[in-house]
């Protein structure tokens, strides 16, 4: 990535956004949240940080709704909760990240339109706001919501790429590149999420929503849904593992929670060190930005940093699960605690790493959240329905660091 500096990943950049937001999160974000405008001064910017958790779900809505009424910040909270709600709906169904992959993995292999896919991903096929998004997102890792949905269905419907290829690209540049929010958004815009619907950009909308900044000539409107196989069956509701008391005990981070604060005090003596398991390069089987990649270590080491005098010295940071196990052996470990990963790279490569540990007798126990624990058991159909509960999942709010 070059041009507009990447910001710090750290806990406290991501205090400082949430103090500057907490005044607008109510009528004025409700108002303007759609607007896509330089700088983007009517969103809060804390996505990259939420979706490590540098800041955790309940944090942001303990804070907003400490400001706010229910009613007033609405939309607002909706949006944090949305993102509970895909990881739920995935964790539900990873199959269809499987899927997801298997397709990405077809697509690329697919010589016939390497031309196409080459020119939308350089911002160089000429459609004005596409070829812009395009450039910002290179350049930032960020892009806004609206834009994002713009930028797929245009991607989806009028240059006729692959979905997959295209959620790969935002997977490999966003800064809060999330494997369910990413996918199943893409996959909304496609028709395939909600089967039968889906999101067509328009010129007028865009001009509208960018005060005039962009209006894109040639746009297909009348394009039908993708088509695809009906959602798998739900599977169970992860239930996470409880640690073992007694036992030497090392805690692990990923990319996918930098809040550890919840898994302590252990039941018995304190961990004797801690290590990182990075995963970010598995987000795609194509080179992932490096800005990704050095926000996301940026992030780990940050949350290492703060925590350490309650986890332990430190181990490796590493993306590789041998170095990790390496370490458990050489500690005398008998189980590394973790936060528990939804499915994604992270999880994946617990699942290597549980592979791993097992031949040496150690084990993982993956703790879940007594948020996600919560939300995810209603993300059993669509958001709507879910959105139903959102007064009970924050009624019960602790903000869990």
């Amino acid at each position: 990535m070059t041009g507009s500096p990447l910001p710090p990943a750290t806990r406290t950049e991501a205090l400082s956004r949430l103090a500057r937001f907490l005044p607008h999160a109510g009528r004025d974000y409700a108002a303007r949240r759609n607007h896509d405008l330089p700088g983007h001064p009517h969103v809060s910017g804390l996505s990259p940080f939420l979706r490590h958790r540098l800041l955790t779900e309940a944090e942001v809505l303990e804070a907003v709704l400490g400001r706010h009424s229910l009613q007033a910040a609405e939309k607002f909270v909706q949006e944090v909760v949305w993102r509970t709600y895909w990881k739920g709906w995935l964790e539900l169904r990873p199959a269809v990240w499987s899927d997801y992959r298997d397709g990405l993995d077809r697509a690329l292999s697919d010589g016939r339109m390497a031309d196409r896919l080459a020119a939308a991903e350089a911002g160089a096929t000429g459609i004005d706001g596409f070829d812009a998004w395009i450039a910002e997102l290179v350049e930032t890792g960020y892009l806004h919501n609206h834009a994002r949905m713009w930028l797929a269905s245009i991607w989806i419907f009028t240059l006729r790429l692959p979905w997959e290829a295209g959620a790969d690209f935002f997977l490999r540049h966003l800064l809060d590149g999330d494997p369910a929010s990413n996918t199943l958004s893409w996959r909304w815009v496609a028709g395939l999420q909600t089967p039968g619907k889906h999101y067509l950009a328009r010129a007028d909308n865009i001009a509208r929503y960018t005060d005039g900044r962009f209006s894109p000539k040639g746009l297909f409107t009348d394009a039908a849904p993708l088509s695809g196989p009906p959602h798998p069956p739900r599977g169970p509701v992860p239930g996470g593992d409880t640690p073992a008391p007694g036992m030497r005990t090392g805690i692990l981070l990923t990319e996918e929670d930098l809040a550890p604060g919840f898994l302590l005090p252990l039941p018995g003596p304190a961990p004797v060190g801690h290590a990182v398991l990075l995963s970010a390069a598995g987000r795609s089987p194509r080179p992932v930005a490096e800005g990704v990649l050095g926000f996301t270590a940026a992030a780990a080491r940050d949350a290492a940093d703060r925590w350490a005098d309650r986890l332990g010295p430190r181990g490796p940071v590493a993306d590789d699960p041998a170095a990790v196990v390496d370490w458990a052996v050489a500690e005398g470990i008998d189980q590394i605690v973790t936060p528990y990963a939804p499915v994604g790279p992270a999880a994946t490569a617990l699942a290597r790493l549980d592979r791993r540990l097992s031949r040496e007798g150690i084990r993982l126990v993956r703790v879940l959240r007594d948020y996600d624990r919560t939300a995810w058991p209603h993300a059993t159909h669509g958001f709507f329905r879910f959105k139903e509960r959102i007064p009970e999942i924050v009624a019960g709010l602790q903000a869990e660091r």
